[in-house]
């Protein structure tokens, strides 16, 4: 199953879940009791940060994913040969391995986005989703800049 269906699939399932939602917040808010208009208020305020962190999340997957497009037609994405599990993972020692590289070129220079998707990539690979985020991101706010 790939990462685009599975997109899709979770966003149609918020989707609906916001109307159900919004058909029992309507509910709620036409009661004209206080604590039920209270909890109609709650029922539409929560789906809506949820749509905006699916939002959110979508647009991050775009952008990275874009700029992974990029790389791979400049053949600059990593060709580290790493061992990879039977599952498909990439062995975690063998990533710890090549992970040096990336950090060492980013630290050369700070500005090239380039440097700080492969850094992402290398982390994503060591299984530091975190990081792995947090140094896509980066690349991002730097490739927009440029």
């Amino acid at each position: 199953m790939s990462a685009r269906f599975g997109v899709a699939v979770m966003a149609a399932l918020l989707v609906l879940y916001i109307v159900l939602v919004g058909q029992r917040a309507w509910v709620l808010l036409t009661s004209g009791d206080g604590i039920a208009v209270t909890m109609g208020i709650a029922l539409v305020v929560l789906p809506a940060i949820a749509l905006w962190a699916l939002g959110r999340e979508i647009w991050f997957g775009v952008r990275a994913a874009a700029l992974g497009r990029i790389l791979q037609q400049q053949g600059e994405l990593p060709d580290d040969e790493v061992a990879v599990q039977p599952s498909g993972r990439i062995v975690r020692e063998d990533a710890a391995a090549v992970f040096p590289r990336y950090r060492e070129a980013v630290e050369r220079d700070e500005s090239d986005w380039r440097a700080w998707y492969r850094l992402g990539l290398a982390y994503d690979a060591a299984g530091d989703r975190r990081r792995a985020r947090e140094a896509i991101r980066r690349a991002i706010r730097l490739q927009s800049q440029a």
